[in-house]
């Protein structure tokens, strides 16, 4: 395995010229939103590698058969301006799903489409920036897709801000940093 660095042993004798990864430090975009000020957390995509196995006489063999990319879970804050709980009610039915109104008539019910979905929502980027604000590493969901949106939880119990969390399914994530430019481009 390629990973850099840590041979040296000058970890805890000297002080790094820079700042580690912090998990405070990021932004979030979709499509054209521009930087979303209540994003409150954000999963970074993860991948899943099956496994296939060959069994000759009393001996197995393993090697790495599909990459899967997992879900991603971004959690905001709903705010009164703007209403995300409203346009994520508008980018799910500018995907093509009709919410029916007070009928039974199954014509007035619909799907949304993958594609409908990606121009919906455009692209998801997931940004880790340093201190100043610079973009550590990036990553950008292609073809990316609402799976589910959770509208939150009420409580008199509670002063929490309502949150808003969905679920985003994806084709595949391209990532970006300083050292390593389309590192996975699936």
């Amino acid at each position: 395995m390629a990973i850099r660095g840590g041979s040296n042993g000058t970890f805890w004798t000297q002080s790094p010229a820079r700042d580690p990864k912090r998990a405070y430090r990021f932004r979030v975009q979709f499509g054209d939103s521009g930087n979303l000020w209540y994003a409150k957390s954000a999963t970074k995509p993860s991948i899943s590698i099956t496994e296939s196995s060959h069994q000759y006489l009393n001996h197995t063999s393993y090697w790495p058969a599909k990459t899967e990319w997992n879900e991603v879970d971004i959690t905001l804050v709903d705010p009164v301006e703007p209403d995300l709980s409203g346009d994520l009610i508008s980018t799910i039915q500018e995907a093509g799903f009709r919410i029916p109104g007070g009928t039974t008539n199954p014509s007035d019910f619909s799907t949304p489409s993958k594609k409908g979905f990606v121009d919906a929502t455009g692209i998801i980027v997931i940004e880790q920036i340093d201190e100043e604000g610079n973009s550590l590493e990036k990553w950008t969901l292609w073809h990316a897709w609402v799976k589910e949106v959770t509208f939150g939880e009420l409580n008199y119990g509670s002063e929490d801000l309502t949150e808003v969390m969905v679920k985003f399914r994806y084709d595949w994530a391209q990532f970006d940093s300083e050292t390593v430019a389309n590192a996975f481009t699936v």
